[in-house]
C-alpha cells in the first residue's frame, strides 16, 4: 500500500471500530449500565492497554513536560473522555445508534469552523485549492411505534449530542495544536486517557454515589468497556493523532458519516435489526454529505501547490537555459540562418 493511501485506509478502519462500539454500547446502556461508570472503565482500560507500548517505544523520546502543555492535556481529557463521551452516551441511551450518528455528522463542519477561528487553517489558501461540500441531508427517522422514545427524549438527546459534537470537534483541533509541541503520540494518548480516568472517576463518585453501580462481571458490560477502551480510545487516539499530524484535523473528522452506514449494515447482518425506508433515506443523506459534511483536504492543497511550484521552477530553468544559449552568427549559410530564426521565435 502506498504511503498516500494509508491515512485513508486507517480512517475507514477506524469508523468500523466506532460503529461496533456504538452497537455494543447501546446494548449495555439499555440494560441499565451507568454511562458515567462506562466512561470511567473505558478510559481505565485504554490507559492500561497503551501504557506498556508507551514505556517500550517512547521511554527515552519524550519531550519536556511544561505547565502550559500539561494544561492542554488536562483540557483534552476534559473535552474528549469526560464531556464528549458522557454526553454522547447519554444521547445514545435516549435514542438510537442511527440517530446519534446522524446528529454527530456535524463534527467535520464544527472542526473546520473552530480551526478557522483558532487560525489553525488558512481559509484563503483552503478556498483557493480545495472544494467545500456543504449539503443538508433529508434522511427520515426510524419507524415510530409505541416503544419508541418520547419526543422529549429526542429533544434532550439532540442537545446532548450537539454539545458532545462541539466538544469532540474542539478536541481534534486542540490535539493537532498539542502534537506540534509534544510529538510523542503514544505518550500523549496515554496521558489523555489517564487524565480522563481521573476526571471521570471524580465525576462518577459525585453523580453515582451508589457503589453498586461500579459492579462489573464477565458479561456485556465488561466487553463494552474493554472494546470501547482499547479500540475507541487507546488505538483511536493514537491513529487520529498520527493522521492529524500528516493531514489535518478536518481530514480525520471528514470520515465520521461512514459510522451511520457501517453501523446500519452491521446491525442488519449481525444483530438482525430492521431497516426502514426512512433509514435508507438517511443513508442517502450520509452518502451525499449527511446533515452537514465538510471535506477540506488542506494538506493535499499544500502538496498540489508544492508540485505547481516545482513545475514553474522547471519551466523557468528551461527558459534560462534558452536565454544562455550561444547566438548564431548571421554570416552563416542559409540553412543555419533559418535555424537561428526558429530559435529566436521560441
Amino acid at each position: 500500500m502506498s504511503e498516500s493511501a494509508k491515512p485513508y485506509f486507517a480512517m475507514v478502519c477506524l469508523q468500523f471500530g466506532y460503529a461496533g462500539m456504538n452497537l455494543i454500547t447501546k446494548v449495555v446502556l439499555d440494560r441499565g449500565m451507568s454511562h458515567f461508570v462506562l466512561v470511567t472503565y473505558r478510559n481505565a482500560f485504554a490507559t492500561a492497554a497503551i501504557a506498556p507500548f508507551t514505556l517500550l517505544f517512547e521511554r527515552k523520546a519524550k519531550p519536556k513536560m511544561t505547565f502550559p502543555l500539561f494544561m492542554q492535556i488536562f483540557v483534552l481529557a476534559l473535552l474528549g473522555p469526560v464531556i464528549d463521551q458522557n454526553l454522547y452516551y447519554a444521547g445514545l441511551k435516549l435514542t438510537s445508534t442511527t440517530f446519534a450518528g446522524a446528529v454527530t455528522n456535524i463534527v467535520p463542519a464544527l472542526t473546520f469552523i473552530i480551526s478557522i477561528i483558532c487560525r489553525y487553517l488558512n481559509l484563503n489558501h483552503s478556498l483557493k485549492n480545495n472544494y467545500i461540500k456543504w449539503k443538508d441531508g433529508e434522511g427520515g427517522d426510524e419507524k415510530s411505534d409505541a416503544s419508541s422514545p418520547a419526543v422529549e427524549d429526542y429533544l434532550k438527546a439532540t442537545v446532548f449530542l450537539l454539545i458532545a459534537s462541539f466538544s469532540w470537534a474542539y478536541f481534534f483541533v486542540l490535539q493537532a495544536a498539542t502534537l506540534k509541541r509534544y510529538s510523542s503520540h503514544l505518550t500523549l494518548s496515554t496521558m489523555v486517557c489517564f487524565m480522563g480516568t481521573l476526571q471521570s472517576t471524580a465525576l462518577t463518585f459525585v453523580i453515582e454515589p451508589n457503589l453498586s453501580a461500579w459492579n462489573i462481571r464477565y458479561d456485556m458490560n465488561l466487553l463494552a468497556s474493554l472494546y470501547a477502551g482499547i479500540m475507541s480510545s487507546g488505538i483511536a487516539y493514537y491513529v487520529q493523532g498520527v493522521t492529524t499530524k500528516k493531514k489535518s484535523a478536518v481530514f480525520v473528522t471528514a470520515f465520521n458519516p461512514l459510522i451511520v452506514i457501517i453501523g446500519s449494515i452491521i446491525g442488519l447482518l449481525i444483530l438482525g435489526q430492521r431497516l426502514y425506508l426512512g433509514g435508507l433515506g438517511s443513508w442517502n443523506g450520509d452518502i451525499n454529505g449527511g446533515s452537514v459534511c465538510v471535506i477540506l483536504w488542506g494538506k493535499e492543497g499544500d502538496e498540489e501547490e508544492n508540485s505547481e511550484n516545482k513545475f514553474v521552477e522547471f519551466i523557468k530553468g528551461c527558459i534560462g537555459c534558452r536565454n544562455n544559449m550561444p547566438r548564431i552568427d548571421e554570416e552563416v549559410d542559409v540553412e543555419m540562418g533559418k535555424a537561428k530564426m526558429v530559435v529566436d521565435l521560441l
